[in-house]
């Protein structure tokens, strides 16, 4: 399932000062988090796509639910191209979180809680303004 670009907002958002992309699918009115930045954070690896995949050879589990856990969703890469990438709502991080040993993880799911809570600044034209 990819999730519609004219359904979103994507934001980058700051988790001890290390950026995580997240994208608001306005439809399921849910975040979604980069798993590899949330990876990148959690493991300080330098390379969180290579961990990810290990993680899923470890984790039988993990690999069995990933389509289930992760979504594939346009964002911007770091370069700054659209990219399609894998993403995963608070409920998903907080089963990636689970196979990753980290000091970091329970400050970061108390982050990932409230980062789900937010919801996005609406932009609305002047005629739609007016239309409320």
């Amino acid at each position: 399932m990819l999730v519609d670009e004219e359904k979103t907002k994507t934001q980058i958002r700051l988790f001890e000062e290390q950026k995580v992309r997240t994208i608001w699918d306005s439809e399921k009115e849910e975040w979604y988090f980069s798993v590899v930045d949330v990876v990148g954070i959690l493991t300080d690896s330098k390379d969180p796509k290579q961990y990810i995949k290990k993680m899923r050879s470890r984790d039988e589990q993990l690999n069995l639910n990933w389509g289930t856990i992760c979504t594939p969703v346009r964002m911007k890469g770091k370069d700054g191209k659209s990219r399609e990438i894998q993403a995963a709502t608070s409920e998903g991080i907080f089963r990636l979180i689970q196979s990753i040993p980290s000091p970091k993880a329970e400050p970061f799911k108390l982050w990932t809680a409230q980062q789900s809570q937010k919801m996005p600044e609406l932009n609305l034209s002047k005629k739609q303004v007016k239309k409320l």
